[in-house]
């Protein structure tokens, strides 16, 4: 994965103060598979030349307030990023029960639509998927030879559609075709089936010799939510809280530094 030309080992893994924010732009953008538009929103940082590229696939789709928070703070520290809104189209709802397979087609030609932006260099890719959006990940990395490492959050690694027991004792077979490096986040609260399969997929990784690494971060709950237990709960989406680190995290993979947020560490460097 290409990084910014500074090595940024001390910084904390938040946003940036304020009075170091660079200005950020962002287009509303498009793209077609077949008769389905997937609209998408590509956040650029200012750079003087071309920059690394991120793709973010969410489990809620694109396009909500949390999820524009989320993607600015890897935008802060100098990456491109593309979310594409692959719910919409085909009138999912927000963090649906079922997976459509069709969705995954509508993402992964999210790739050869940054290969058309010209301040972006699309050649490597890293993709980070949260929720439902890690399987995409998954698939993403399994299929397409540009993805230079995946990130995933409390991420599905398993196909949501697969019967009972490849939920709680299988993974993907696709994790099996990975040859990247992958950085697994969970809280250690998260649901007991998805912790499971984060650590399967993890450890079957680490067993053919792949870089990989999860950070458990003690105490966490479901999808990261640091909301007031007495505070009114409609849902579990993710507090945007969390979602600074995800760019600070993914360099300190990268750069293979053993700075990092305080949480668990399980990794070993083949």
């Amino acid at each position: 994965m290409a990084l910014p030309a500074h090595r940024d080992r001390g910084s904390p893994l938040l946003p940036l103060p304020a009075h170091t924010l660079p200005e950020i732009t962002v287009r509303s953008v498009s793209y077609r598979n077949a008769d389905v538009t997937v609209d998408a929103k590509l956040y650029l940082p200012p750079a003087p030349a071309r920059i690394p590229r991120y793709c973010s696939c969410t489990g809620a789709g694109a396009g909500d307030d949390t999820t524009d928070a989320q993607v600015r703070r890897i935008v802060e520290h100098g990456f491109a990023v593309l979310a594409p809104d692959y719910h919409s189209p085909r009138f999912i709802p927000s963090w649906p029960e079922t997976h459509d397979p069709a969705t995954e087609k509508d993402v992964e030609l999210g790739l050869d639509f940054l290969k058309t932006v010209r301040e972006v260099n699309a050649s490597r890719v890293c993709v980070v998927g949260i929720s439902r959006g890690g399987y995409h990940a998954v698939l993403l990395a399994a299929r397409r030879a540009e993805v230079a490492c995946i990130v995933t959050y409390y991420g599905h690694m398993v196909n949501p559609n697969a019967p009972e027991p490849w939920q709680v004792y299988r993974y993907a077979p696709e994790i099996d075709r990975i040859n990247v490096p992958a950085l697994f986040i969970v809280g250690e609260e998260e649901f007991e089936v998805r912790r499971m399969g984060i650590r399967r997929a993890f450890y079957a990784l680490l067993k053919r010799g792949v870089p990989a690494e999860i950070r458990m971060y003690p105490h966490a709950r479901r999808a990261f939510d640091f909301r007031n237990d007495r505070a009114k709960r409609k849902n579990s989406q993710p507090g945007t809280q969390h979602y600074g680190r995800r760019s600070s995290c993914a360099r300190h993979w990268a750069q293979q530094s053993n700075d990092g947020p305080p949480a668990r560490r399980f990794s070993r460097k083949m």
